[in-house]
């Protein structure tokens, strides 16, 4: 009876032209015949194969034995992550996760930007090397002293950033900004300049890389190609909070700590978290459809943001008489 039900639930979550059998062969990595076998009960899965696919899936398995509520929902919660190995295998994972909406042509995300969305910051240059600097400079008790410009990730944790990056910029996405959306980065920045970790023309550098972050943004919003919407809401605080949607599920991100989420695909969770998306929508403006004023006046703030960094790193340093 579970287990029947148990592949049910896969079969709901599956892209109309993918098989159940195909499904649960690729998830487990075993042959057709295998999965065949398990997907007509000829063989019982294993507890730890339901595990597999119960994650690759997004099905809660408790849920499946009735022992929760609506107020009580089971969540997966990623690895705590303290060394560069754990912070590249959380960016495959979270590749892996965003795999089924890329697959989906109606598939859709929300992002609730409290900081600069976490794709954008991961294309490889200097930025990225920074923020990989700043999460296991707070994650990674070694680092306590390493100087940024000691700090030399290796090739395979910027190639699965890379990776996440571009998956993202393939989505069907919509983002809810404020003008403080960037702060947490540029406080970053400058923390980091005054800690004496930070060289300035690195500090520098990062803050050119900033404005041309935000001048990608706002290209995006003037294409107003109908995959990419910017909305800009200065009454309600962001969290960043994702909700995931395709024809077959939800799928809610909440954030526990600096990277780490917890991660669930109850319905009734999931719709509520929806219907406060809308609320938050409700009070946005949508940048896409504003006048050329508006865009500018939006973008030209955050410019102002990165500009008065600039000048407070430039005037400090021009105040050191050595």
């Amino acid at each position: 009876m579970f287990q029947q039900e148990f592949l049910d639930r896969i079969k709901k979550r599956l892209p109309a032209n993918s098989s159940l059998i195909e499904g649960v062969a690729e998830a487990l990595d075993i042959s057709y015949d295998a999965a065949h076998r398990r997907t007509s009960l000829k063989s019982k899965l294993s507890l730890e194969e339901s595990m597999v696919l119960a994650r690759r899936f997004h099905i809660s398995l408790d849920k499946l034995q009735e022992v929760t509520s609506n107020d009580i929902v089971a969540v997966q919660k990623t690895a705590s992550i303290t060394n560069e190995e754990e912070l590249q295998k959380y960016f495959e994972r979270s590749y892996t996760s965003l795999s089924s909406l890329k697959a989906s042509k109606e598939g859709h995300l929300l992002y609730s930007a409290k900081d600069i969305p976490l794709f954008y910051l991961l294309e490889g240059n200097l930025l990225t090397r920074f923020k990989c600097y700043v999460w296991l400079k707070l994650l990674n008790p070694n680092f306590t002293d390493k100087k940024f410009s000691e700090f030399h990730p290796n090739l395979s944790l910027l190639t699965s950033a890379k990776e996440l990056a571009s998956i993202y910029s393939n989505l069907t996405v919509s983002e809810i900004w404020d003008i403080t959306t960037i702060n947490s980065t540029l406080k970053q920045i400058h923390f980091y300049y005054e800690a004496g970790l930070l060289d300035i023309e690195d500090a520098l550098q990062l803050c050119t890389h900033l404005e041309e972050l935000i001048s990608g943004v706002a290209k995006k919003v003037s294409k107003n190609n109908g995959t990419f919407q910017l909305f800009y809401n200065e009454l309600l605080l962001m969290n960043n909070q994702v909700l995931v949607q395709t024809p077959t599920q939800q799928s809610l991100y909440v954030p526990f700590s600096m990277l780490s989420y917890y991660l669930t695909s109850d319905p009734h969770t999931c719709e509520q978290a929806f219907n406060y998306f809308q609320k938050q929508l409700e009070h946005s403006k949508l940048l896409n459809k504003a006048g050329e004023k508006e865009q500018k006046t939006f973008f030209n703030k955050i410019y102002s943001k990165i500009n008065s960094l600039k000048q407070l790193l430039s005037a400090v340093e021009n105040l050191n008489f050595e």
